[in-house]
């Protein structure tokens, strides 16, 4: 019988006590969301027609704005590349911060995607990560 039909009931919405199966934990789906992140990232670089590239992934080149439902037109995807040196947490019983800088073979890149967005009356940023969650959670993987 397929998963997606247990004991009569069609899809996820029932009850989980009458069957098994395993779902994603919050630190896989984490860990999944920065593989295709920097997949679509390098695939965005890669592709000799960007606006396609966008187009076929269902990144909306229109959205609501405060105007109206198509107020918002993307204009920007910005890539910022930023290097991570080193780590600062709250020190127990302390206001100062726990330093430690990474030695060099730690130290990490990472690039980010914005999509931005304008319209007459405002500006506003879409974190690719943001996207690409919400596409995950419409398929439900």
């Amino acid at each position: 019988m397929p998963h997606d039909i247990v004991n009569g009931h069609i899809g996820h919405n029932h009850d989980h006590a009458d069957h098994l199966h395993s779902h994603i934990d919050s630190a896989d789906a984490a860990a999944e969301l920065q593989v295709l992140t920097a997949q679509f990232i390098d695939g965005f670089q890669q592709a000799a027609d960007k606006t396609a590239y966008l187009r076929l992934a269902g990144v909306p080149l229109e959205r609501p704005g405060s105007a109206g439902p198509t107020a918002q037109k993307l204009v920007d995807v910005k890539l910022t590349t930023e290097w991570q040196v080193g780590t600062a947490s709250p020190s127990f019983g302390s206001r100062e911060l726990s330093y430690l800088p990474f030695p060099g073979s730690m130290v990490s890149e990472r690039t980010n995607m914005h999509l931005v967005y304008v319209s007459i009356d405002e500006k506003s940023e879409m974190d690719i990560r943001d996207f690409l969650a919400s596409k995950r959670d419409v398929l439900g993987a």
